[in-house]
């Protein structure tokens, strides 16, 4: 038990000194809504409003000891909730706050969890499982129901057109990337569409691409740029022909609308016509003292001079009901909720910020499950513990700080930032690593790693600005998007590396298809979050070439999918190089990138068939996640024995090719999805290839055993073609 005094709502707690001689990374917050990564080796260097950090340690007088990771995680606690920070004592101490005066304790009993082990990812894991069942107020990811736009190529109207997004511009866009090869089936009409109060621009009303902090919402409809007369010149929803029109002619499957948790930026305007039932008031944010001392944000200065607009929390639900209701009867399936985190500012009066912000939650999340059925919410501008740890049902949440396209310093250390920030909020909610756009100086660089994030894949290019080149690297001709299967993370060597500072680290990000892992390495020097000048600069405008390598090790899970016989063999696609290794068991592929350079290693396992005959497959190799493509592998051998069913095994050794007249030892049985460049390794020349039962031709490569061959554009959607070689 910590005991504290009555004396505030805040309190400061001593809770551990930590010396030099560990090592740690901490996710905290560097400004009101976003986390980014810090990496240290002494208590002073823990940063105020840190939310999760994990501890490497090992035993000095043993060095056969293994090395353990400790995770620590600041909790909620009733009204209050604690963070963790540094002092210059090398202390760790626990803050804890209500965001009340009138919530005061004096005491705490759970404040901070910690949970420890040899496997970093599995101790995070099992740490979020212990607490999802001790806190009881919220759900692990992988009980949560992922939205289906997750597998389809999308388009978002924000970076193309801001707050002057138009019906006309949404059909603009939608047309311009259809007619490119690259059809959008996910659509996000972002900030611009709703009805929010019109008055002139002072010079305290702070206003950042479009956006108007301090403007309230006046309606639940579309504004006056998105509605329709019909041939009566009676008004119908304007939304709903947008929607309908999308739907019908480019094949959209879903439709997305932002808004903010609050409704607006400033919230809803007291008294507004037809909205006077939501009991709003005007409130005044008071930020924590811990985010103060961080970054303070620019939204903030206009809402602290004209005040929110704030719901009452017992007719929240109300609110988010009848939008969401009205969102849903125009075909929208669902919402972007942005700028959650302004609710902890609001606290005061209403039990604070921890009971308000839930409040907000439940009626958010109760409201979507009424009104969209495929759980259609993503979370945004929300890297609160308050949020976090009350979500129950949000699948999807923003991992990290805005795709900022011309920004020169935020694009390395946007890829770092989701990448570390996902080690924590990957455990409750899927990561989207926002937009990108296609035709940008770092254009491949965020393609890459979007690619092997298993996020959703979407851009915000104005119409007629793309790079079709690029985007069918990601995207198939139906539309769809070869998604890896798990939240993207660095890998164990880079956990308390920092790949953003350092000088001499490259980032490392590993996932997992469903026959084979995936390594994308980053070179993200140069850039990142200052605590002096408290805002993300570039510290080093020529940042060096950097040096390392990649295991097949670094494939955290790689073992689930190579089965238990697996010799630790794997065959390794580069895909910027298009070379073709094969490794045995323990050994390394070196890689040299420049800045804002990347290479993905696919890492397939091999199977041994026979003693001199195996095999691995490898996926399509024009595409960025080449491994995505492969859905199943199956190997029969011709004696008749049982099939072995791998979803995802491969095999083992470089041999000579044997005569062409020798008879099948077995038949690979593959599904594949795409079309385009297929390849495979086999460590002999196969006899024949068949695609959808039709003999097709294929060439093979002697000295690297590679094999491919053409997939033709699929019949339907998600088509998986059939493909059986013969060895």
């Amino acid at each position: 038990m910590i005991m504290v005094s009555r004396s505030c709502q805040r309190h400061d707690l001593y809770l551990f000194s930590c010396s030099r001689g560990l090592r740690f990374m901490c996710c905290f917050r560097f400004k009101l809504w976003w986390m980014t990564q810090r990496m240290g080796a002494c208590g002073k260097d823990v940063p105020l409003e840190t939310q999760f950090m994990l501890v490497e340690s090992k035993e000095e007088d043993d060095p056969n000891a293994p090395v353990i990771y400790t995770v620590f995680l600041p909790l909620l606690e009733g009204q209050f909730r604690a963070v963790l920070q540094g002092n210059d004592k090398n202390e760790i101490e626990i803050c804890l706050e209500s965001g009340d005066n009138a919530v005061e304790t004096d005491r705490g009993l759970y404040l901070i969890y910690m949970h420890a082990g040899t496997n970093p990812f599995e101790v995070i894991n099992q740490a979020i499982k212990a607490l999802e069942k001790h806190m009881q107020t919220f759900l692990h990811r992988e009980k949560k129901k992922l939205p289906s736009f997750l597998d389809w190529f999308g388009w978002c109207t924000w970076d193309a057109f801001y707050t002057d997004v138009t019906a006309e511009g949404v059909e603009q866009g939608l047309k311009s990337l259809s007619e490119g090869g690259t059809p959008p089936r996910f659509l996000i009409i972002d900030d611009g569409w709703q009805q929010i109060e019109s008055k002139p621009k002072d010079s305290d009303c702070v206003v950042q691409e479009g956006a108007q902090f301090a403007s309230m919402l006046t309606g639940i409809k579309e504004n006056a740029k998105f509605q329709r007369n019909g041939q009566n010149n009676e008004q119908f929803s304007g939304l709903k022909h947008v929607v309908d029109e999308a739907k019908l002619h480019h094949n959209v499957k879903n439709v997305y609308v932002w808004h903010a948790l609050a409704g607006y930026w400033g919230g809803v305007k007291p008294a507004a016509a037809g909205m006077e039932h939501y009991d709003t008031a005007l409130a005044y944010p008071v930020q924590s003292p811990g985010v103060m001392g961080n970054q303070p944000d620019i939204v903030m200065d206009s809402l602290s001079v004209h005040g929110l607009g704030l719901v009452h929390p017992k007719k929240v639900f109300n609110f988010y009901n009848e939008l969401h209701a009205y969102l849903a009867s125009s075909g929208v399936d669902g919402v972007k909720v942005d700028v959650q985190n302004i609710i902890e500012t609001l606290g005061a009066g209403h039990g604070g910020r921890v009971s308000l912000t839930r409040s907000y939650v439940q009626a958010l999340e109760a409201s979507i499950a009424r009104n969209f059925r495929d759980n259609g919410c993503i979370a945004c501008m929300c890297h609160n513990t308050d949020g976090i740890y009350s979500t129950k049902q949000t699948a999807v949440v923003r991992a990290s700080d805005d795709f900022y396209p011309r920004d020169p310093a935020s694009h390395t250390i946007h890829i770092s930032s989701v990448a570390y920030n996902t080690l924590f909020l990957g455990e409750f909610m899927h990561p989207d690593w926002d937009m990108f756009h296609s035709l940008h100086p770092a254009e491949e660089y965020h393609a890459a790693a979007r690619a092997i994030g298993g996020c959703a894949i979407y851009v915000s290019d104005k119409p007629g600005n793309h790079n079709f080149e690029l985007l069918k690297k990601l995207v198939l001709p139906d539309g769809s998007v070869l998604r890896a299967q798990l939240p993207g993370r660095p890998t164990r060597d880079c956990l308390f590396a920092d790949p953003a500072r350092d000088g001499i680290s490259l980032l490392k990000i590993w996932n997992m298809n469903k026959c084979s892992g995936v390594v994308g390495v980053f070179n993200c020097q140069g850039a990142g979050w200052c605590k002096i000048t408290k805002k993300t600069r570039i510290h080093d405008a020529s940042p060096g070439t950097l040096s390392g390598s990649v295991c097949a090790g670094d494939v955290d899970s790689i073992t689930q999918v190579a089965g238990a016989d697996w010799n630790g063999e794997t065959v390794v696609y580069a895909y910027r190089s298009g070379e073709v290794i094969w490794l045995p068991q323990g050994a390394s592929v070196p890689v040299t990138l420049k800045v804002l350079e990347y290479e993905l290693f696919h890492f397939c396992p091999v199977k041994e068939i026979t003693t001199n005959i195996s095999f691995a497959p490898i996926g399509l190799l024009d595409m960025f996640n080449s491994g995505g493509a492969v859905e199943q592998f199956e190997v029969q051998m011709t004696s008749g024995k049982k099939p072995e069913l791998f979803d995802g095994e491969v095999s083992s050794e470089l041999t000579t090719s044997l005569s062409n007249n020798r008879s099948p030892t077995a038949t690979i049985t593959l599904k594949v999805r795409g079309c385009g460049l297929f390849g495979a390794y086999s460590s002999q020349r196969p006899l024949k290839c068949t695609v959808g039962n039709a003999d097709t031709d294929f060439n093979y490569e002697l000295a690297t055993g590679l094999v491919t061959l053409t997939l033709p554009v699929p019949p339907e959607e998600m088509y998986r073609w059939p493909i059986e070689i013969q060895v």
